[in-house]
């Protein structure tokens, strides 16, 4: 048994630690900070404090799944500590549990009675279940569902005289039309609605007829360049191009998920991609990420930033044609790309993949939504997800995939890295990660990777940020989750 004196020492080493644990968060490394409150939580596990804490640091990198068992195990403990409670509210409310949230916060007001921020927040969430439940009362079932993009003609559309912005000659979208619109996008000069339902609509009509997975080839001496995800940040894309050359038959790009939310620059982000396809679908790739669906444009930003930069209209018609991208593609029968990761199970094969029927909002579980949101871990095997979606796979997982399918490395996107990119499973997996400084905050550098045919060997480029107008991360972001950012 240890003695009196030991236990002290424990106690108070844990209390230094957690003290360099708090001064690691506020300087944004939330990572060396789950490390600490880790250190400390081994020393003393009965203080509520640093498991709250953690499963803010978790939050904090989107690691919700892991927040939410560290927020329990704090009101386990200490079942009056209204902050455990708080903490596991605000996790579910990111993951769109509203009723969950709620139930949480309802306990945070009834601990803290005087709290005007418990109040506020309680409200919030409060009008997002029942907004919840009305949405779902009036939804018509999916097999009644009409196309909300065969109900817009963009030719009707008168554009004013004193419009002075980029405009569409006819029906196709030219490199010229790009390049201004990119000018004015860079101006925080708007598009207008005629010419975005044009870029939306016709790249709708280009996806529907991809495959869930595709194929692509690269000529010998030619080259493939693949970026990570983007989330809103426009200048950081133009940054890219400025770097490696706009998209083109010659220069031909593949974006792997993730375009939109979270920065505050997504209509703008989506618009060139899809411009870029129209202009030439064999010049640029787009594969759905997970923010690409309903729940997560919700809350993160891209639904309200769409209402108040085009209309309500185009919220149903992004939603409608996200459904349509693919889900994964394969560079010369050997590179295998996709936003997320592997599988529940082994024996997976591309066939499976192409027989996916995608075009539906992302399920909670089976091979759309392991792809979506699964993530490597060190270990071998399988663990359950930080994120609390998807789930952990181990290099044994991926060496497994790649020999049963002949291929001979994943590529995957998903997860912010300080460098850009992360070179995994010895060497079979890489992560690229193209939003630099993601969210402002986070001080990371951008990264894309090119491959060089017939070796296609990766060559990993990273870059800084670059400046954008005041406008913040999040801007048009849910209120009750602007609250936790």
């Amino acid at each position: 048994m240890p003695s009196m004196a030991a236990e002290k020492s424990d106690v108070s080493l844990a209390e230094e630690i957690k003290q360099q644990a708090n001064e690691a968060f506020k300087a944004n490394k939330f990572s060396q900070a789950i490390d600490l409150y880790t250190k400390a939580i081994e020393l003393n596990g009965e203080n509520a404090v640093y498991w709250a804490n953690r499963s803010f640091a978790h939050a904090k990198l989107e690691e919700y799944g892991s927040a939410i068992q560290d927020a329990s195990k704090a009101v386990e403990i200490d079942p009056k500590y209204s902050k455990g409670y708080y903490r596991r509210g605000a996790a579910y409310l990111a993951m769109g549990k509203f009723k969950e949230a709620l139930k949480d916060f309802q306990q945070v007001k009834r601990i803290s009675p005087n709290d005007p921020d418990a109040s506020k927040k309680l409200k919030e969430c409060e009008k997002a279940v029942m907004k919840l439940k009305f949405e779902e009362a009036i939804s018509v079932p999916t097999s009644e569902r009409r196309s909300v993009a065969e109900s817009i003609d963009f030719r009707t559309i008168d554009v004013e005289p004193q419009y002075a912005g980029a405009r569409v000659e006819g029906d196709v979208i030219t490199l010229d039309f790009v390049k201004k619109m990119l000018d004015d996008f860079k101006n925080q000069k708007m598009l207008h609605k005629r010419y975005a339902f044009q870029i939306v609509l016709q790249t709708r009509e280009i996806l529907m007829a991809l495959p869930s997975l595709v194929d692509i080839n690269v000529p010998d001496g030619k080259h493939f360049t693949v970026c990570g995800d983007v989330h809103g940040q426009f200048y950081d894309l133009l940054n890219i191009f400025e770097l490696n050359g706009l998209p083109s038959e010659e220069n031909p790009y593949l974006f792997n998920g993730d375009f939109v939310d979270r920065g505050s620059f997504s209509v703008e982000v989506i618009l060139t991609l899809f411009a870029f396809k129209c202009m030439s679908p064999s010049a640029i790739h787009l594969s759905r990420g997970n923010h690409e669906s309903k729940s997560m444009n919700k809350i993160y930003g891209f639904e309200g930033e769409v209402r108040s930069k085009l209309s309500d209209k185009f919220v149903e018609l992004f939603a409608e044609v996200f459904c349509y991208l693919p889900l994964a593609h394969v560079i010369n029968e050997k590179i295998f790309v996709v936003h997320g990761g592997l599988f529940s199970t082994d024996g997976v094969k591309l066939s499976d993949i192409r027989a996916i029927d995608r075009f539906c909002e992302p399920p909670e579980e089976g091979l759309m939504c392991e792809i979506l949101w699964s993530d490597p871990q060190p270990n071998p095997g399988r663990g359950p997800s930080k994120r609390g979606v998807g789930l952990s796979f181990g290099g044994d997982v991926t060496k497994r995939f790649l020999k049963d399918n002949n291929l001979d490395l994943v590529v995957r996107s998903h997860e912010v890295k300080d460098e850009g990119y992360e070179i995994e499973h010895d060497g079979k997996l890489i992560t690229v990660f193209s939003a630099p400084n993601y969210c402002d905050q986070m001080g990371n550098k951008g990264a894309f990777i090119r491959f060089e045919a017939p070796t296609m060997e990766p060559k990993i480029v990273t870059f800084s940020a670059v400046p954008h107008p005041d406008v913040k991360p999040m801007a048009y972001a849910s209120n009750f989750l602007r609250m936790f950012n």
